[in-house]
C-alpha cells in the first residue's frame, strides 16, 4: 500500500515527535508499505523518509521546484523517485493520486491544510482511502475539539467524524489503514449528516 504522510517540515521540532515519527516509518516499510510524501528531508517528513528508508521501503517524494531553486526547503537525498512540480496545487494532486491512504503527523497550517482538502474530498466522496490522524502527545486534541464544536453548531456534519480514525496508538492506525473501507454513502447523505 502507498502511505501518503502528510506533517511538519520544521527542523526545531521537539526530538520525541521525530523518533515517533520516524519509528511509524519503520513499521511501514516493515508491513509492506511505500511512503508518498512532500519531498522534505527536515522535521517529520524527513523522519517519516528515514525511517521507510531504514525499512528498505519505497519512497516517492513531491516537492515543487521552487522549494529547491528559492532554497526554501532541504530535499530528502534518497528518494527513490522525486516528483518536483511548479505548484503546491500540483504537489497536493500528485500526492494524492499516488496514495492509498493517509496518516496525518503533527504539523503545521500547511499540514492542516492537507488535512482538512482530503477529508472535505472524501465527504464528496471523490476518494474513499483511509485518513488516519497520528495524534501524537494529544497533539490534535484541540483542533478535534474545535471540529466537534463547529459539528454541535451545524456548521459540519455529524458523519465527518467518521470519516477518519485518530489515536496516538500506531498499531490501531495501521489496522484501521490495512482493513476494507465501507463504501462511502452518496454525498448528499454525507452532507445531509
Amino acid at each position: 500500500m502507498r502511505i501518503c504522510v502528510y506533517g511538519a517540515a520544521s527542523p526545531t521540532i521537539d526530538p520525541e515527535y521525530k523518533e515517533k515519527v520516524e519509528e511509524m516509518g519503520l513499521q511501514m516499510a516493515k508491513r509492506g508499505h511505500s511512503l508518498v510524501f512532500g519531498g522534505g528531508g527536515n522535521g517529520l517528513m524527513g523522519a517519516a523518509a528515514k525511517g521507510v528508508r531504514a525499512g528498505g521501503g519505497h519512497i516517492l517524494g513531491v516537492i515543487p521546484k521552487f522549494f529547491d531553486e528559492e532554497d526554501v526547503e532541504e530535499i530528502f537525498a534518497f528518494c527513490d523517485e522525486l516528483i518536483q512540480p511548479d505548484t503546491m496545487r500540483e504537489r497536493k494532486q500528485i500526492m494524492e493520486d499516488n496514495a492509498d491512504a493517509f496518516i496525518v503527523v503533527p504539523g503545521g497550517i500547511g499540514t492542516f491544510e492537507e488535512f482538512f482538502e482530503i477529508l472535505t474530498l472524501k465527504q464528496l466522496c471523490r476518494h474513499n482511502k483511509p485518513i488516519a490522524i497520528y495524534n501524537l502527545k494529544g497533539y490534535y486534541n484541540e483542533l478535534i475539539h474545535a471540529i466537534e464544536k463547529a459539528t454541535e453548531k451545524n456548521f459540519i456534519r455529524g458523519g465527518c467524524m467518521d470519516l477518519f480514525e485518530m489515536s496516538e496508538d500506531i498499531e490501531k492506525l495501521f489496522a484501521y489503514i490495512e482493513a476494507p473501507q465501507e463504501a462511502l454513502p452518496s454525498v448528499k447523505e454525507l452532507k445531509d449528516g
